[in-house]
């Protein structure tokens, strides 16, 4: 077995789970969707077009991702080291991406009608504080970033994948304010309250 063959067991192994949570990770929002047209309409009351923004440089960033997948050349190690290590990292971005599925769901099935693509508020939008979102204020933000770094991890190196994060972040940044933006005006006080008690995005770091 020559040198490629034998980085591309662990690396190859990865991809394949990971491949099966983006299934899972997508039939998450198609159910959601499809749900959605069988709900009566929520009646939108505002909506904070900036997040569109954040959207389109997210976007970017799972592109230069995604766009590794089907590369040939991208089955050498992540990082020099040894083939134990390759599957450790295999092992990690499949735990990323397991995690990041389960908590996509329960994250979109605690908001129901509330849930949506871009920042909007509904006719009686209510301040989720509990089970996901008690972790932190945008769970289904840091599974896809998540999803992103689990993909990474199997599908490029490190510099495209350190690029593609960057991006992200910034994107979702971006829409982390915007979202905030509709909240604080809805809310004022009580949404002070909860921000002060659960970090943003990344427990301990924002």
């Amino acid at each position: 077995m020559t040198l490629f063959e034998t980085w591309q067991i662990p690396r190859g192994a990865a991809s394949d789970g990971v491949i099966v949570c983006w299934f899972l990770f997508a039939a998450t929002f198609a159910l959601r969707f499809w749900l959605r047209r069988k709900e009566p309409r929520a009646q939108e009351s505002k909506h904070d077009h900036m997040a569109t923004v954040g959207i389109a440089l997210e976007g970017v960033g799972y592109c230069i991702v995604s766009s590794q997948v089907f590369r040939r050349d991208q089955f050498v190690p992540f990082v020099a080291g040894s083939q134990a290590l390759e599957w450790g990292l295999g092992a990690l971005a499949v735990g990323i991406a397991a995690a990041s599925v389960g908590l996509t769901n329960a994250a979109v099935l605690r908001l129901g009608k509330q849930w949506a693509l871009a920042a909007r508020l509904v006719e009686g939008h209510a301040l989720i504080q509990d089970g996901p979102y008690g972790i932190v204020r945008n769970p289904i933000y840091l599974a896809m970033f998540g999803m992103l770094l689990a993909t990474g991890l199997v599908a490029t190196q490190w510099i495209w994948l350190a690029v593609a994060s960057l991006l992200f972040l910034a994107g979702t940044y971006v829409r982390v304010r915007s979202e905030e933006r509709l909240l604080r005006g809805a809310f004022g006080g009580a949404f002070d309250e909860y921000a002060r008690k659960v970090p943003a995005f990344i427990p301990g770091v924002y």
